[in-house]
């Protein structure tokens, strides 16, 4: 800030050394030009720090959208390195399109869905309608309290658009039929996802309930996670997943390995990577302590979901599984994205390791209930987005010094899933009673590359009979 106490003394000394030699009325006119003198300094000052503050500012929200951007490539990753080889270029096809869709879908409608502006505050809904542009008035200083430009608003919010997407297409992964896919996602990002925004980050009803979710364990991890869900059920298990016992007597699990286990590490971690500007930039201002906290809670939970998830996995398989300390730091990192801003250190490890736990027996129960998910994304993003979410409710307190209401949490994961699990199951088995949703038996035997696109991953590993 500028010195203004500076800048006064020297103008006030300036004025007493004239005032000995000349007269009253002199000094008056003198005082009051310096005065102004003064005043226009003081304001070009503050100018010049505005800008400044928003250059520096803005420059970290864009950095941190490209985080968040790069969550993309981890996205595709784990997802391609948990599945079968023979689904590789099917994973990625739809990781690459998740993020067409999301970004047009949100400058299409889903911005001024999620934003609607204040005539909507403490509502249900609003729109201000279609595309994107600069407000009437707009000045970018004063826009977002200089913490960011109108067009960074956009691009930061609209990679959070299309990661919500991206949570389902692991889920449902291996039998999905693409076009359907590619329907249900461009319905769900460009309605659902941002009507649930809108209700917390757009000054909606769970807002003025007092609902906290900083970077979106519910907003875009459980939005994504409820979709999931619907997903896995409307599709059903993979062949050969469950496999039924003779008598009817129940069905033995048989895991199906993913195919590279260093693309599912390189995947989480590059996640974890994206994850500081996903938390970090939600911030929302290149405030030095609050993005150096963040990043702090942030990493501590995930370290903390590994040996959450490490334990009872080694304990119960008796072997240590790669997968699921995957999951474990995936877990701490969804379980912790609610609170990062409000929650202590020691905090977060708490919520990093119960997430971590709570992801191990997720995924078994899961399978007990025959809900076939070959990456664990319900598992991550629904369960331990919820408990996230919840978890604020216990620890949080907030910039004010005051709790964070458990029952406001509550009500914020209770209406999520009321809109986002009827919406995913209705759009699922809409478009399963009438395009279809699952690819034949044949295609999924032979692998979704060759039968949806007519390519392979890796090519070159083809064995020709020749006479």
């Amino acid at each position: 800030m500028p010195n203004h106490r500076l800048i006064r003394r020297s103008a006030m000394f300036f004025i007493l050394s004239l005032a000995g030699s000349a007269s009253a009325q002199d000094v008056a006119g003198q005082l009051e030009a310096a005065t102004t003198t003064v005043q226009q300094q003081i304001e070009a000052l503050q100018s010049q720090h505005d800008a400044l503050a928003l250059t520096a500012n803005n420059i970290w929200m864009l950095v941190a959208t490209a985080l968040v951007f790069i969550m993309h490539l981890g996205f595709a990753s784990i997802e391609s390195g948990l599945t079968q080889a023979k689904n590789t270029t099917n994973v990625l096809f739809k990781n690459v399109s998740i993020v067409g869709i999301g970004l047009l879908t949100y400058a299409f409608c889903g911005f001024n869905l999620m934003y609607p502006g204040e005539a909507y505050a403490g509502g249900f809904f609003g729109f201000s309608g279609f595309g994107i542009g600069l407000p009437e008035g707009y000045d970018p200083v004063a826009y977002a309290g200089g913490g960011y430009t109108y067009w960074t608003d956009f691009i930061f919010q609209g990679m959070f658009a299309a990661t919500a997407a991206t949570i389902v297409s692991g889920a449902v992964a291996e039998r999905v039929k693409l076009l359907p896919f590619l329907i249900f996602s461009t319905i769900y990002v460009a309605i659902i996802y941002p009507m649930v925004g809108m209700w917390q980050w757009g000054g909606g009803f769970l807002a003025a309930a007092g609902f906290h979710d900083f970077a979106g364990s519910t907003i875009v991890h459980s939005v994504g996670g409820w979709a999931a869900l619907a997903g896995v059920i409307a599709l059903g298990p993979r062949l050969g997943k469950y496999i039924p016992i003779a008598g009817g007597k129940g069905t033995i699990l048989r895991p199906i390995m993913g195919h590279s286990m260093p693309l599912a590490v390189i995947g989480m971690l590059l996640l974890w990577f994206g994850w500081f500007g996903f938390n970090g930039g939600s911030v929302l201002s290149a405030d030095p302590d609050s993005v150096s906290k963040v990043f702090v809670t942030t990493s501590l939970a995930a370290a903390a979901g590994i040996f959450g998830a490490m334990i009872p996995s080694w304990i119960i398989a008796k072997k240590p599984d790669l997968t699921m300390i995957l999951n474990g730091a995936l877990a701490g990192l969804v379980g912790i994205t609610a609170g990062a801003d409000v929650v202590s250190p020691g905090e977060s490890i708490i919520i990093g390791v119960i997430a971590g736990v709570i992801v191990v027996f997720s995924v078994i129960a899961l399978d007990r209930f025959r809900l076939d998910d070959p990456v664990g994304a319900v598992s991550v993003h629904l369960v331990c987005g919820v408990w996230g979410t919840l978890a604020t409710g216990l620890w949080g307190i907030d910039a004010d010094g005051n709790a964070i209401s458990f029952l406001a949490q509550l009500e914020g994961v209770g209406a999520t899933a009321v809109l986002c699990f009827p919406a995913a199951l209705a759009i699922f088995y809409g478009l399963r009673a009438t395009a279809g949703i699952r690819v034949s038996k044949e295609e999924e035997r032979g692998g979704l590359d060759i039968g949806e696109h007519g390519m392979e991953a890796y090519s070159g590993f083809q064995f020709f009979i020749t006479q």
